[in-house]
């Protein structure tokens, strides 16, 4: 089956706001990673949801609304995604002392793991 959105896209985004709440000031993640965290809709089968997901997720966070950290969802090779509002994504995130080399973050150095006691368990902040 192919998808071209989540089959509830309200319940799906509300689920990647949440979770991308928690994501730290000074770390990022990735479309992919939260696309795994959030998991697959009701009856999205995975492998579907493992080509579809991290664009779910980037048409989730293009919608979201204010007090959602937008700027901290990078694509997988750890830079924004060219599109408009890209050079203000940038700012924030080095605003918030993330270092860019030329176009690129260091996912290993500001990469949030979700997982380190400082910071909520990602099953926790699903509920």
């Amino acid at each position: 089956m192919r998808f071209t959105s989540p089959p509830s896209r309200e319940e799906f985004n509300e689920r990647v706001w949440q979770l991308a709440r928690h994501i730290p000031r000074g770390r990022v993640a990735t479309y992919g990673q939260l696309a795994l965290v959030v998991g697959p809709p009701t009856g999205v089968d995975s492998d579907a949801y493992r080509a579809f997901g991290p664009r779910w997720v980037g048409g989730a966070m293009a919608a979201c609304p204010d007090g959602v950290p937008w700027q901290r969802v990078i694509n997988a090779q750890g830079k924004i995604s060219e599109r408009p509002g890209a050079e203000k994504q940038r700012q924030l995130l080095q605003a918030e002392g993330v270092q860019f080399v030329k176009d690129r973050v260091d996912l290993k150095r500001y990469g949030w793991s979700g997982m380190d006691e400082s910071h909520p368990r990602q099953e926790d902040v699903l509920r």
